[in-house]
C-alpha cells in the first residue's frame, strides 16, 4: 500500500517514525511519502517537507506566516493528489490536518487520524469535520475516547507510543554519558527549553536564571534536532552544557528537569525525573489563548492525564526566577520530590501497556479498503 503521512512537529516526527516501523512488519511493501523529520526519513520512503519549516508557535507568528503556511497547503493538496496514496495518516497538527483531511476525502483516499489534536481543550467544535472527514481516529489518552464517544465518533484507543520508544531503550552508564559528552561529576539539572528558536531563546534566558542558586549542580541542556548546534554556544560555559539528540540519555542521567511545557512533559514523567513545568508565550499570544481554552485545569499532559496537580506548572507571568528556584529546591531537597515519584507510578498504569504503534499500524494496513 502506499501510505502518505503529515507530521508537523517533532514529537510527531517520532511517533510517526515508529508508527511507520510498525506498519513495514505488517505490509513489506509499504511505500511511504511524508511531512516530517530525521526520524521518519531513517525509516525510508520520499520526505516532502521537514517538519522546521511548517511549525509556527503562537497566534502572532502564525497570522504573519500565513502567506507560507497557505502556500504549504497548496503544495500539500497538489502532492497527495499526484501520489495517489491508498491511507492518508495525520499525525496531531490540526490547523494543517484537518484541511487536508477534507481534501482527501473528497478524492475518496481513506484518511486515519493518529493521534488526536487536544480537542477537549479548545475548538471542540473542529468535532464535527473529524467525525465528517476521518475514517478512523486513534487516540492515545485514554480520557479521549470517552470525549469522541460523546460527539459520536468511534475512536479507537490504541495505547501511549511513548511507553514503546521509552521501553525500548537500552541500560546507560550515566558516568560514561557524563565523560563522553564533556560534562562534570556534578549531578544534573537537566533543561528541556523546546525545538523553536524563539521559543528557545525565551526560556532558556529564565531556566538559566536560577543557576548562581543551585552552585552543586551543572546544567545541561537539551538540544534540538531541528536546530544548528552553534545556535547553543552562547549559552554554554563552565557549569553549562549543551547535548544534542541525545534527550532521554539526558534525562535518565539527570537529577530534576526544567521543561517547557509540550510532548517533552509526558517523556520526563515517562524517564522518573521530577520536573518544573514552564510556559510563557506573547502576551497576545497568551491572552487569546485563555479565552479560548475551555475549563482545562493544567496545561501538561502529566497534570492532564491524573486529574490533579502531579509537577507544578509556572505559567506566563509566574514563570520567574523566585518560583523557579523554589520549585526545583522541593523536587530536589524535599518530600514532594518522594511524591512525584509515586505518582508516577500511577501515571503509568493510567496509560496501559506498550504497543500503541502495534495496535495502530493494525488498525491501519487490516483496515484497508
Amino acid at each position: 500500500m502506499k501510505y502518505y503521512i503529515i507530521a508537523g512537529e517533532a514529537s510527531g516526527d517520532l511517533h510517526a517514525a515508529n508508527l511507520m516501523k510498525a506498519i513495514k512488519q505488517k505490509d513489506p511493501e509499504a511505500d511511504f511519502r511524508f511531512w516530517g523529520g530525521d526520524l521518519m526519513q531513517k525509516q525510508g520512503g520520499t520526505l516532502v517537507k521537514h517538519y522546521r519549516d511548517l511549525a509556527f508557535m503562537g497566534f502572532l507568528e502564525v497570522v504573519q506566516n500565513l502567506k507560507t503556511i497557505l502556500n504549504n497547503i497548496k503544495i500539500c493538496k497538489a502532492d497527495i493528489k499526484n501520489y495517489k496514496p491508498d491511507v492518508l495518516i495525520l499525525v496531531d497538527y490540526p490547523g494543517f490536518n484537518l484541511r487536508i483531511a477534507k481534501f482527501a476525502k473528497a478524492l475518496g483516499i481513506r484518511v486515519v487520524y493518529y493521534i488526536s489534536p487536544q480537542l477537549w481543550a479548545w475548538k471542540e467544535g473542529r468535532v464535527e469535520i473529524i467525525r465528517k472527514y476521518v475514517d478512523d481516529m486513534l487516540v492515545i489518552l485514554p480520557f479521549e475516547k470517552d470525549f469522541y464517544q460523546k460527539h459520536l465518533v468511534d475512536a479507537h484507543f490504541v495505547g501511549h507510543p511513548l511507553l514503546d520508544a521509552i521501553g525500548s531503550l537500552q541500560p546507560i552508564d550515566c558516568q560514561e554519558f557524563k565523560h563522553q559528552n564533556n560534562l562534570r561529576e556534578k549531578d544534573i539539572i537537566a533543561l528541556l527549553p523546546g525545538s523553536r528558536k524563539q521559543e528557545v531563546k525565551k526560556m532558556l534566558e529564565l531556566m538559566l536564571s536560577v543557576r548562581s542558586y543551585f552552585p552543586d549542580y551543572q546544567f545541561v541542556i537539551a538540544g534540538a534536532p531541528s536546530l544548528d548546534k552553534d545556535f547553543y554556544e552562547q549559552y554554554v560555559d563552565e557549569d553549562v552544557h549543551f547535548v544534542s539528540d541525545k534527550t532521554y540519555d539526558l534525562l535518565r542521567c539527570c537529577k530534576a528537569a526544567l521543561v517547557t511545557s509540550g510532548t517533552a512533559t509526558l517523556e520526563t514523567a515517562l524517564l522518573n525525573v521530577p520536573e518544573v513545568v514552564c510556559y510563557k508565550g506573547s502576551r497576545i499570544s497568551y491572552e487569546i489563548g485563555k479565552r479560548l481554552i475551555k475549563n482545562i485545569k493544567y496545561i501538561s499532559l502529566v497534570n492532564l492525564i491524573m486529574d490533579k496537580e502531579v509537577v507544578t506548572e509556572l505559567i506566563q507571568n509566574d514563570l520567574n526566577t523566585k518560583n523557579l528556584v523554589a520549585e526545583l529546591d522541593k523536587i530536589l531537597n524535599t518530600e514532594k520530590r518522594n511524591q512525584v515519584l509515586d505518582d508516577y507510578e500511577i501515571l503509568r498504569a493510567k496509560l496501559g501497556g506498550s504497543g500503541a504503534s502495534q495496535n495502530a499500524a493494525e488498525i491501519i494496513v487490516k483496515g484497508k479498503k
